[in-house]
């Protein structure tokens, strides 16, 4: 969904081109990527930065997939929701009219994103705006609530940070951080390939943030190119947590979902999965960064599914040796082999030989690239069909789904920066 994506309107944070070209990059013909097809779970396709997919069939999968799918309804059935109402802490109120709504920049199946203005201070946010009846017609409540429980718990430099969620009757709002420079799925797409100097320091960026997130027992289930976003120095920004999840390293989970070209092997055999599915899609990420397109890719879904599960891993000339080695350990088949399960193993890999990981932390070395970005709320970086819009927070037409009878308790947040 444009800033942030969303599975369901977008998230949060930063822009998106989704109905991109079918050719990920110059000379790719018919074997490129098409990346505006079929990926979101709820998205509706048009959303910018959009949208987390569960693919539509997939080897061994089915099963798991309808276990899961009855899982999430019953949560969904389960809720003990309580009514609406502002956020209150410190005496701060928290609602859509201390906003100035500025554009729109990214649209959805349950709602929309738009850049925004927050009165009081004139500070520039990404405001995710979503519609409860969609989200209960749609069995997303449980989904929601839990990407919104994820995000306020996140405080990472490589990760979108939520500032705010409230709600009125009709809606739920999110409101993160705008991140103005861009997908790196833009910048892939225009670029066709990345050095592997630039490959190094995003690769080490993201790392840090899946540390991060697998620290707190959450899975992220949804890295790929259309999620990760630029700052205006050239950073990197996690964003969409759609798709998370809390997870036990005991339990794991079951649920089939993620973006086909991304799907870790344990995900398509419904055996269960955990937090290594995410070493696995940084491995494929890398790999697309430094060639162009994903490791196992077929525009015929089934035949792309059964390449990730036993298609031979190969390599053009164009990438190193060290890169060679690390994509093989990421893209290891075995989970419990997989590297990245001990994330020592990546930061001393000899692919980032010489990186000083506190200082990459702590954005003290400089990226080798930089949008062109002029303004913190510059949105040349998204797609003029979605800011052409007027920004308005539209009414919501009456409904049989009765949206108070399914509250959203606990939805309301506040973040301690946004507090002052």
């Amino acid at each position: 969904m444009g800033q942030g994506k969303s599975k369901e309107a977008g998230g949060g944070a930063s822009s998106s081109s989704k109905g991109k070209d079918k050719d990920k990059g110059k000379g790719k013909g018919k074997d490129s990527k098409d990346k505006g097809k079929g990926k979101g779970k709820e998205d509706g396709g048009s959303s910018p930065a959009a949208a987390s997919s569960t693919p539509s069939s997939a080897p061994a999968a089915a099963e798991s997939s309808s276990k899961a799918a009855s899982k999430d309804k019953d949560e969904d059935e389960e809720m003990d929701w309580d009514s609406p109402t502002l956020f209150s802490r410190g005496g701060a109120k928290v609602g859509v009219d201390d906003f100035e709504l500025l554009k729109v920049i990214g649209k959805g199946s349950f709602g929309k994103v738009m850049l925004v203005r927050k009165k009081d201070d004139g500070m520039i946010y990404a405001m995710k705006v979503l519609r409860k009846e969609a989200i209960i017609a749609r069995k997303q409540v449980a989904h929601t609530k839990a990407e919104k429980s994820i995000l306020q718990k996140l405080n990472h430099p490589f990760i979108v940070k939520l500032n705010y969620a409230f709600q009125t009757e009709d809606k739920l709002y999110m409101v993160l951080d705008y991140i103005n420079g861009g997908e790196l799925f833009f910048h892939l797409k225009k670029e066709g390939k990345f050095s592997e100097e630039r490959v190094r320091l995003y690769a080490a960026e993201i790392a840090l943030a899946l540390e991060h997130l697998h620290s707190l027992g959450i899975v992220y289930r949804d890295l790929k190119p259309e999620n990760i976003l630029l700052d205006s120095e050239g950073y990197i920004c996690i964003t969409d947590f759609g798709l998370s999840k809390e997870i036990t390293p005991e339990e794991g989970t079951h649920t089939f979902c993620g973006t086909p070209e991304y799907l870790a092997p344990e995900v398509l055999k419904g055996q269960g999965h955990g937090c290594a599915v995410d070493w696995w899609s940084l491995g494929t990420l890398i790999y697309e960064m430094l060639t162009g397109l994903p490791p196992f890719y077929s525009q015929n879904i089934n035949i792309m599914y059964q390449k990730i599960l036993n298609g031979e891993l190969r390599f053009p000339s164009s990438i190193s040796p060290e890169a060679q080695s690390l994509l093989e350990g990421l893209l290891d088949r075995d989970p419990e082999k997989r590297m990245g399960v001990d994330t020592a193993a990546v930061k001393s890999h000899p692919f980032f030989a010489g990186l000083d990981w506190k200082k990459l932390y702590d954005k003290e070395i400089e990226a080798p690239f930089k949008p062109e970005v002029k303004s913190i709320d510059d949105t040349s970086q998204i797609d003029p069909m979605f800011t052409s819009e007027k920004a308005v927070d539209s009414l919501v037409e009456p409904s049989a789904i009765n949206t108070t009878e399914v509250g959203f308790d606990g939805f309301t947040f506040v973040g301690e920066s946004a507090m002052g």
